[in-house]
């Protein structure tokens, strides 16, 4: 397989993993991790980026707790705002779509991250104007260097999209108050790999001059 070829691959098959086994990340594969993230690109290379690695389990259970209280909130407000039965309206499944909103509303669909052998936490200087756009070139790094080691990992705002729950993290992981918190990334070795998640085509996605005017066409193809 061609470089590029190998890179394409690691693209398609990156997904968001929330299952693991209790095989440990290496240190090795952790520093190729980091080191990708710090390789990332940002405004005026600012690198304002920060990184708390997270092992211990008492800490991940706190940040399972943190992840669960705010994934609660966000999604019960969905659903009381109608918005998640019209996200879900074309599962007819009565049983299945039930059991979506329990996992969504009760927060549990973010608890999983102390099952991961590793959580970084990824936070950054507030006085870089394009610190959302430079973390995030660094956590999508990380996630294909993790894709490429063999690895799994999800990337999750959860507990920090909450400017309080974002406080709360801060202050029990000792992140100073010229730092605001981006989000978190689980990684560990994945037990099983979920089928793939639809994509939009590109006839939808990409346009020709204007807004609407597709680029490509099927009658291309």
């Amino acid at each position: 397989m061609s470089d590029i070829n190998y890179f394409v691959q690691v693209i398609n098959d990156r997904r968001s993993i929330r299952n693991y086994t209790d095989e440990k990340v290496t240190e090795e594969e952790l520093r190729i991790i980091l080191e990708s993230a710090r390789q990332a690109p940002s405004g005026e290379n600012a690198q304002p980026w920060r990184f708390v690695v997270v092992k211990d389990p008492k800490n991940k259970k706190f940040l399972s707790d943190l992840c669960r209280r705010g994934s609660g909130r966000r999604f019960t407000g969905e659903f009381l705002s109608k918005q998640m039965q019209e996200r879900f309206k074309g599962l007819k499944d009565e049983a299945k779509r039930e059991a979506a909103f329990k996992k969504l509303t009760s927060g549990n669909v973010s608890a999983f991250v102390n099952e991961s052998d590793v959580i970084i936490i990824v936070s950054g200087r507030k006085d870089v104007w394009d610190l959302p756009f430079d973390t995030s070139a660094a956590i999508e790094n990380m996630l294909l260097a993790v894709t490429a080691l063999g690895l799994g990992a999800c990337w999750l705002v959860a507990p920090c999209i909450d400017v309080r729950d974002e406080m709360v993290l801060n202050e029990y992981f000792g992140i100073p108050d010229g730092y605001k918190t981006i989000s978190i990334i689980a990684v560990g070795k994945p037990s099983r790999i979920p089928r793939p998640r639809p994509r939009l085509p590109l006839e939808e996605l990409v346009f020709d001059e204007k807004f609407g005017q597709p680029y490509y066409s099927k009658d291309n193809e």
